[in-house]
């Protein structure tokens, strides 16, 4: 009871304890980005085995899940102790090594945990104690791990947009961050924009402009924010991405267009969207409807 008066009393306890809990959470996220896409993968080819009528499954090496195997070296099979995985601080001890093999680990890793840990003490110092703390450190948690899933493997799984936007329509019963109406016509809208843009970009080129994933993220975000943010969350998302293709293609040295994943662009959008809601929101009508 005393900690959470205090952190509900306390700005200073308040956003160091979000920063040190969400080095945790950044930990685990770095467990989910690794491991979800290779679960989805599994599930994939057993799926196809068992829809071909084949006997054995690729399988089973044992489980693999987001809770086992422990987590360990992928060069070496060196098992990660509890005091070679606390945050940042075993990376830096390390030396940015295996302890075992000595083999670089990546600094994914660390900037995950750094990223997620800053990101929630700036959802502390924008929202202050509350119910509306704990939510949007969740939808903070869940754009963290579906940003670096899609920039990795250009997927944006269904286990986590399709939580993302239930969630945000029972926050929206109470009218909690947007109205329920304009929370159900978020994802209604949200949905059905990105999707006549890729059958109309499929019409004209007959090409895949983008996945199916980037539909269901957006509508994730419209649960959220209602159907009000969509048009900063489209223009952000496509002027962040367009800027970072023109500097990778530049960086490559190529003429040729690459395929870049969209849906980290819109989880930057949307996060900054939610958060600053009302502001956006009052600069847009501005600009719309000067007065």
């Amino acid at each position: 009871m005393e900690l959470i008066y205090l952190l509900s009393t306390s700005t200073v306890w308040l956003l160091v304890t979000t920063g040190l809990f969400s080095l945790l959470v950044g930990s685990f996220l770095n467990v989910v980005i690794y491991r979800l896409p290779i679960m989805l993968e599994r599930q994939w080819k057993n799926d196809c085995i068992d829809w071909l009528s084949q006997q054995e499954k690729e399988e089973d090496a044992g489980k693999f899940n987001l809770v086992v195997p422990r987590s360990q070296c992928p060069t070496c099979g060196h098992q990660i102790t509890a005091i070679e995985n606390i945050p940042l601080l075993s990376y830096l001890v390390l030396g940015g090594k295996c302890a075992g093999c000595k083999t670089p680990i990546s600094i994914q890793y660390p900037l995950v945990e750094l990223a997620t840990a800053l990101l929630s003490v700036l959802v502390a110092w924008r929202v202050g104690y509350g119910l509306e703390l704990l939510a949007l450190l969740g939808f903070t948690w869940v754009l963290v791990a579906l940003f670096m899933i899609d920039a990795k493997t250009m997927l944006l799984p269904d286990a986590l947009t399709f939580p993302l936007l239930w969630a945000g329509l029972l926050l929206n019963i109470d009218n909690r961050f947007a109205s329920l109406p304009d929370a159900v016509l978020g994802v209604v809208i949200g949905y059905l924009s990105l999707w006549t843009v890729f059958h109309l970009f499929r019409l004209l080129t007959g090409k895949e402009g983008m996945g199916h994933g980037d539909f269901k993220l957006l509508a994730a975000l419209g649960a959220w924010g209602g159907w009000q943010i969509l048009p900063f969350v489209i223009f952000a998302s496509s002027a962040f991405g367009a800027v970072f293709g023109i500097l990778w293609m530049i960086a490559k040295r190529s003429r040729e267009s690459l395929p870049m994943p969209f849906g980290p662009w819109l989880a930057v959008a949307g996060f900054v969207a939610v958060l600053w809601r009302e502001e956006i929101l009052y600069h847009m009508g501005r600009m719309f409807i000067p007065f």
